[in-house]
Parts: structure tokens; C-alpha cells; sequence
């Protein structure tokens, strides 16, 4: 059975991009629209305007007063999200209404409702979403902390997309608001998908007719600073009303695309995906038993330069403890090159993410924004799975060596008070 989706592109001459998957079966239908600005554009005296961005575009655009509303009269939903590389638009809806999903995305492209009252209404509820998720949160300040001691001062990774500080979304402006729109926001700015029951010859003529007459807008050439990991490894210890002892370590990976970035997504499911995982095989039974409450391994996978994080809650407060679990991490972490790593063993990960992959684009928002994401990388998402599997022991025991042994780490220990 083919697991290969059909799709087909065609560009506006105003530059956006379009990318259609055809679902006869379905009487649904999903628009996704990423557009190439996330917190990567801001600077860190302004930090926070891409996400509180997010949420203005739901505040009503040049025609239509409330977005939500408008939408949910034709039997459709919406939601949003903002990375650190994108923010991304996506809306269900049944596919006969299709035309109206296309007609408020394209109404706010074209032109916000730039109020006050917008602005303070949405950023009340930033503010609020800052507090409860950072402030009031046990742990909330994580990502503060530990972007802040990987990267760079200056380099935007070095916040997360919520800001750095209240004050910051506090203190935007109305001219601050437009500027960013009038930067980032343009059909020649962003790749839209279309997920469901609508032909593509159907797809392109509404595309066009909604989209087509948005001019193209002058974009704010983004250039980044060096990301300036760290030269020797850094630790912070946090003492705070927290639950447990909780230890995150980080260390610096490739960006986006590259084989050293596959293998290093690759080496976190080794490590910690299932019973079979390395954590769980070594610290959740084995040697760290008792000790470890939970161990997982992840990435923060970026268009720039990220970080690969070993995270771990452990049952002790004691300082002996902690130490031991720090070198129970590292040295599981370093067993992918220290010890045998099999072809079974990696064709067993492989699997897994394929797995994951394919049920992930089961789901039609899913898949919407992931044909959209490969679009943007002008990757064959049909390739992804082929791809993935070119990778070998050899490049993943390559790769945990440079992560593990050759590169400085930045790490956060939370103690209880």
C-alpha cells in the first residue's frame, strides 16, 4: 500500500506559494497558511511581537470584524501557533465552504483592523498566558533560563517566543503593530496549504481569485547573529517551589536539513522512545532504578543552529544523588558510541519514525501544516521516510560523539526549596 500523498503546486505572481492535496473522500477541508516570521525577526529590547502577532490576527481585518465568528457560521474552526522560525494559520471547515476559509485569510493579508483596542485587548491576554505559563507555573522559567545560557545575548534564539519579559508586549505600539505587519506579513512571505475534499483546478481558481490581486510586500531581510554556544559547559542550579529535582541538559546541534540534524532527531528516539530505549533500558530499570522518576530525550529543532536536551526527574534531593544522575545521563548518552549500536537497534528507531510519521498525516491539520513546512524546505515530503532511512550507524555513532564528547553543554538544575 502507497503511502504517497498527491499534490499540486502552482505560485501566484505576487510570489505565494500553494500546495494542494486532494482528498476525494473527504467533505472536509483545511487551509493552512505558514508565513516564513517567528521570534527569530524580533530583537531582544522588543521581544514577544511575533506571538502577540498571533493573536491580533484573530482581532479582525479590513472587512471582517471578527474572524471566529465569521468562520464558525460556516461550520468551521481555527487555531494558530508561533515557533521561533514561523507562525502558521490553519482553519476546518466543511470543504463546500471552503471559499470562506480563503476569503478571511486573504482579508487579513491584505490589511488588519489596526485599533487600540485590539492591541489592549490582546495583550491583556498575552500578558495573561505569560504569567500563567512562565511566571505562576513550577518549572515555567525553563526556557528563559536555558536559552539564555546556550545561545548568544543577541541571537533571538536566546528567548523564547513568549518574550523575555511582560513589560515588552506591554509596551508595543500601534506603530510598532503595523510595521511588523507591513515587514513580515505578504502573500510573497508565506506558503499555503489546502488539505481535503476540493479538486486542485477548484483549489487554483479560488486561490487566485482571493489571493491574487495582494501585492507583494518589501520583507525585512533577516540576518542573525552567531549563535555563540557556549566554549566550555555551563550550569545553572535554580532553587524554587518546584516538586522535584529536575535536570536539563542541553547541548548544541545542526540546523534544519542537514544529516548531522537527522541524526541527531534520530539519536534522541534511540535514547529514549519505548521500553527498548537506552533511558529507559539504563535509568528507568537497570542502573538508575529507584533514582530516576522519568528520562526523556528530545530536539529543539530550528532553522538555525538547536539544541538537543536530556531531561530527567529524579527521587532525590541529595547532592550525591543529583551528581549521579548527571553522570548516569551523560554516560547512557555516550553508550551510543561507547558501546555496540546494532543495525537492528537503529532499523527499530527507523521504524518508530516512520510510524510516527505517517500516523502524524493522518491527521488533516497534520498534514496540512507538514506539506506546508516541506514546501517552505522545497522538500518531497513523500521522500521523508526514504530519506530518514539513508541514515547509518556509522553517521549516528558520528554524530553522538560530536554531541556528547566534542561539544560544551548548557544545563539547568531545578531543587525543591
Amino acid at each position: 500500500m502507497s503511502h504517497s500523498l498527491r499534490l499540486h503546486r502552482f505560485t501566484l505572481d505576487n510570489g505565494m506559494r500553494v500546495v494542494v492535496n486532494h482528498d476525494p473522500h473527504s467533505a472536509m477541508a483545511v487551509v493552512n497558511l505558514l508565513y516564513n516570521t517567528g521570534s527569530r525577526d524580533e530583537n531582544r529590547q522588543r521581544t514577544g511581537i511575533a506571538h502577540l502577532f498571533e493573536h491580533l490576527m484573530f482581532g479582525g481585518s479590513a472587512n471582517v470584524a471578527d474572524f471566529d465568528e465569521a468562520l464558525e457560521i460556516a461550520g468551521g474552526s481555527s487555531n494558530a501557533w508561533t515557533s521561533n522560525d514561523f507562525t502558521n494559520f490553519y482553519q476546518t471547515l466543511p470543504a463546500a465552504n471552503i471559499e470562506t476559509a480563503l476569503y478571511l485569510e486573504s482579508d487579513r493579508m491584505r490589511s488588519l483592523d489596526f485599533s487600540q483596542r485590539s492591541l489592549q485587548i490582546q495583550q491583556g491576554v498575552v500578558i495573561e498566558e505569560f504569567k500563567q505559563t512562565c511566571l505562576n507555573r513550577p518549572y515555567g522559567d525553563i526556557w528563559h533560563r536555558l536559552r539564555n545560557l546556550a545561545y548568544s545575548k543577541d541571537h533571538p534564539y536566546s528567548w523564547p517566543t513568549l518574550g523575555l519579559m511582560p513589560q515588552h508586549i506591554a509596551d508595543m505600539s500601534l506603530a510598532d503593530i503595523k510595521n511588523w505587519f507591513y515587514a513580515h506579513y505578504a502573500p510573497n512571505n508565506a506558503i499555503l496549504s489546502i488539505v481535503g475534499g476540493i479538486p486542485p483546478e477548484k483549489a487554483e481558481k479560488l486561490v487566485a481569485k482571493w489571493f491574487g490581486p495582494i501585492p507583494p510586500r518589501d520583507i525585512n531581510k533577516r540576518v542573525l547573529p552567531d549563535v555563540g554556544f557556549p566554549t566550555q559547559s555551563k550550569e545553572e542550579i535554580v532553587r524554587a517551589a518546584v516538586p522535584d529535582v529536575q535536570i536539563v541538559m542541553a547541548y548544541p546541534m545542526d540546523k534544519y536539513g542537514t544529516k548531522r540534524y537527522f541524526a541527531a532527531d534520530t539519536i534522541s528516539d534511540l535514547l529514549s522512545v519505548g521500553r527498548s530505549s537506552r533511558f529507559y533500558k539504563n535509568l528507568i530499570k537497570g542502573e538508575g532504578s529507584g533514582l530516576f522518576a522519568n528520562a526523556d530525550a528530545s530536539i529543539l529543532g530550528s532553522e538555525h543552529e538547536g539544541l538537543l536536551l536530556l531531561n530527567a526527574t529524579i527521587n532525590s534531593k541529595n547532592d550525591t544523588d543529583i551528581a549521579k544522575a548527571k553522570y548516569l545521563l551523560n554516560k547512557t548518552a555516550e553508550s551510543l558510541f561507547t558501546q555496540e549500536l546494532s543495525q537492528y537497534e537503529l532499523e527499530r528507531s527507523l521504524n518508530n519514525f516512520e510510524t510516527s510519521f505517517l500516523l502524524d498525516n493522518m491527521q488533516p491539520e497534520n498534514r496540512a501544516a507538514n506539506i506546508a513546512l516541506a514546501e517552505y524546505h522545497n522538500e518531497d515530503i513523500n521522500s521523508t521516510i526514504s530519506s530518514r532511512r539513508q541514515l547509518t550507524v556509522y553517521d549516528v555513532k558520528h554524530e553522538s560523539v560530536k554531541l556528547f564528547q566534542d561539544t560544551p553543554s548548557a544545563s539547568i538544575i531545578y531543587i525543591p526549596e
